[in-house]
């Protein structure tokens, strides 16, 4: 097993800004390329190689709006899924605080999939043992790379959407005295990342992309699914450099639990838990839509398999098509539905560029896609054609603006799992109300990466 001695952990500041790593780590790890060595925990940035953000900027025949629809792109990341970040973030904050340390311990980490695929990554190539708690009905790929990362997995029953079953798991886990457990719905390791690294990311990828005519450097809106609400932390950050910003959020038409207090199964990995996280800041979100799960695994489909149909229909050329090939998972794809339906939402022009993410690529999909094909029969001309209007003429259902009154309903909301179930108290909850407090936690990194280089020069 590779191992990392603590005070060679990268700070948040050199993941944001790798030109700022020491050269001789930079040109360790650019020389590796055994993805288990743990040289490449400093690789855990949306700019690998030292260049800009990895991006694509749709075709605008392929989202019909005039306001540029732009995704970062996550599947460069060493598990390729930028959520492995939080779960770095989260390890690193407790081995600063000194809750952890490399002494016989297992990292417990309550997932249902890219955050537990980043533990079973970031835990052993720190030195601690890593188990992952995740439902049976995920992906067999997601099982196979938290395997091949060197963790043990504990399959709870259900699907994405049975929370509640890996929390039961989990806290018969926090009995067993070696167990350390990585929350990613409630630790603030999580939000952190996101806030500074993915959030300034887009900042700096937006100033990029005015230089080439796409926008004039300021995002009109932030858009992203929530499964553990870390990745929409990014709004808090861009919110603080531009106060229009629209904070978008979504979860699947098949599990409604924001939209309407609801509940269901879904199959758009990654999101929709059915329960409002703890580091989820409501307050700041403007707007929530909802998209259907198909719709998001028949547009996965679409780009993967329908190159054809969209340079004859849409004259797409071979290279842009390309770009669309294995770029994205199923959650991606419903990001980019949500950002084509909040462009449309707010009419956006061509000078308001509309941001989100693509969590993970196609790499731990196809069977999902072989099991759609097996349901519906592979995808032809008639099925291409229904597909694309998901992405030209979507749906105005399901939409609900942040007003205060449901803004407030939505904070509530966490009182059901994190008051009654899982020990916080009232004052706690309430605290999570004051804009304040989402302040402060956005302001930690500047204290934590100060204490990160303490530690590494002192060591």
């Amino acid at each position: 097993m590779h191992l990392m001695t603590f005070p060679t952990l990268p700070t948040l500041n050199e993941l944001l800004n790798p030109q700022l790593q020491p050269e001789s780590v930079r040109a360790q790890a650019d020389a590796s390329t055994d993805l288990l060595d743990p040289i490449h925990l400093f690789d855990m940035t949306w700019k690998p190689g030292g260049g800009g953000v990895k991006h694509l900027v749709l075709p605008q025949a392929l989202t019909g709006v005039a306001a540029p629809i732009v995704v970062m792109t996550a599947n460069h990341f060493p598990t390729g899924s930028h959520k492995v970040g939080p779960a770095f973030s989260c390890l690193r904050e407790g081995l600063l605080s000194g809750e952890l340390s490399v002494d016989g311990s297992t990292l417990v980490f309550p997932s249902t999939g890219n955050y537990g695929i980043g533990g079973a990554w970031v835990g052993p190539r720190v030195g601690f043992r890593s188990l992952v708690v995740l439902p049976e009905e995920m992906s067999a790929e997601r099982f196979e790379m938290i395997r091949g990362f060197g963790a043990e997995i504990i399959a709870t029953p259900g699907s994405e959407s049975n929370v509640k079953e890996i929390y039961d798991k989990v806290a018969e886990l926090r009995q067993i005295p070696h167990n350390r457990i990585l929350n990613q719905f409630e630790d603030f390791g999580n939000y952190r990342f996101h806030h500074y690294v993915t959030g300034n990311s887009a900042l700096d990828l937006a100033a990029e992309l005015a230089q080439k005519g796409v926008g004039k450097g300021r995002i009109a809106a932030f858009v992203s699914a929530m499964g553990s609400a870390g990745t929409i932390a990014a709004a808090d950050r861009i919110r603080q450099e531009n106060s229009e910003l629209k904070t978008v959020g979504l979860e699947p038409v098949q599990c409604p639990t924001l939209f309407n207090v609801g509940y269901g199964a879904h199959a758009i990995e990654g999101i929709g838990d059915k329960h409002v996280t703890w580091i989820h800041n409501v307050r700041a979100m403007d707007l929530l839509i909802c998209i259907d799960d198909q719709q998001c695994l028949e547009g996965l489909r679409l780009l993967q398999a329908g190159s054809e149909y969209l340079q004859a229909e849409l004259g797409l050329d071979a290279d842009e098509c390309d770009q669309l090939v294995g770029t994205f998972g199923v959650s991606g794809i419903c990001n980019i539905l949500g950002a084509i339906r909040t462009a449309r939402y707010y009419n956006f022009g061509a000078d308001q560029p509309v941001f989100t993410v693509a969590t993970d690529g196609f790499d731990r999909y196809p069977s999902v896609l072989n099991r759609l094909d097996n349901q519906k029969g592979r995808l032809d001309g008639g099925g291409a054609g229904r597909t694309l209007g998901y992405f030209l003429d979507p749906s105005r259902e399901m939409e609900l603006e942040g007003s205060e009154s449901v803004r407030r309903r939505w904070h509530n909301q966490k009182y059901f799992s994190w008051v009654e179930q899982l020990g916080k108290s009232l004052d706690e909850l309430e605290a999570l109300w004051e804009p304040q407090f989402w302040e402060e936690q956005g302001a930690g990194v500047e204290r934590l990466d100060a204490a990160a280089i303490d530690r590494r020069e002192t060591t």
